[in-house]
């Protein structure tokens, strides 16, 4: 965990995320990555020099038409001192069964950042932090690449004028492994996706590719280079 919160840390500071009196919304999902920031923030609060507030926020997507059950993640809210806010959505029956689409990652990630703007505004929240790590980010730029052929990749930092609230992304300085690593030694309660294209994404497709090369070729620093490159480029806002 001391790995996490140093990256953690090194991203809050070099790219400015948290200002004194923020009040954080933390996107959780239930998947490794949104928990692990979840805790690491909210440990961060009793010694970052700057004072903010945390709310963790769910999006039930209620697949088979069921309420998920959360109890595990309202505990662990609970043990943190964190006000936990479940919304309910339809989300799994407008995608699979009303509109049957046979892509629906992208139309899915489109409605669930609407409704988690939202939720994070109604909360009262100014920021929303997501749990997106440094692995995240080098896939995304080469799925830009080769899926859309243009050079780009999701900001650490963005601001949405419309909703006049502040995305922030705290893990992309760490790497997918010090995430799992975090979760596993604090036990954390991740739930497996219910969701019938989890793991046969293009995404996924991607990261395979990406591994390949990293075993094949030696690339032992391929991720590194990457976000080195996205930064001395000045791509996106990682400058």
């Amino acid at each position: 965990m001391q790995m996490l919160m140093s990256h953690i840390r090194a991203a809050l500071q070099r790219y400015n995320m948290i200002e004194a009196g923020d009040k954080i919304a933390v996107g959780v999902s239930g998947g490794k990555d949104s928990l692990a920031l979840l805790y690491a923030l909210s440990e961060m609060r009793r010694f970052y020099p700057i004072p903010y507030e945390l709310v963790a926020i769910t999006l039930d997507m209620q697949f088979g038409g069921k309420p998920a059950d959360f109890s595990k993640i309202q505990a662990l809210c609970d043990k943190l001192g964190v006000e936990y806010i479940i919304r309910p959505t339809q989300l799994a029956k407008v995608i699979f069964e009303d509109r049957k689409e046979k892509n629906p990652c992208s139309l899915c990630a489109k409605m669930r950042r609407g409704m988690l703007h939202d939720a994070a505004k109604e909360a009262g929240c100014n920021k929303l932090a997501l749990g997106h790590h440094l692995d995240d980010a080098v896939v995304t730029f080469y799925m830009n690449l080769l899926d859309g052929g243009k050079i780009g990749c999701f900001r650490p930092v963005s601001y949405l004028s419309r909703k006049d609230l502040t995305l922030i992304r705290p893990m992309v300085f760490a790497y997918e492994r010090d995430v799992s690593k975090a979760a596993r030694k604090l036990d954390l309660p991740v739930t497996k996706s219910l969701c019938k294209a989890d793991g046969i994404t293009e995404r996924q497709r991607v990261k395979d590719l990406l591994n390949r090369l990293e075993k094949e070729n030696g690339y032992s620093s391929l991720y590194q280079k990457t976000i080195g490159a996205l930064q001395r480029g000045g791509i996106d806002g990682w400058e």
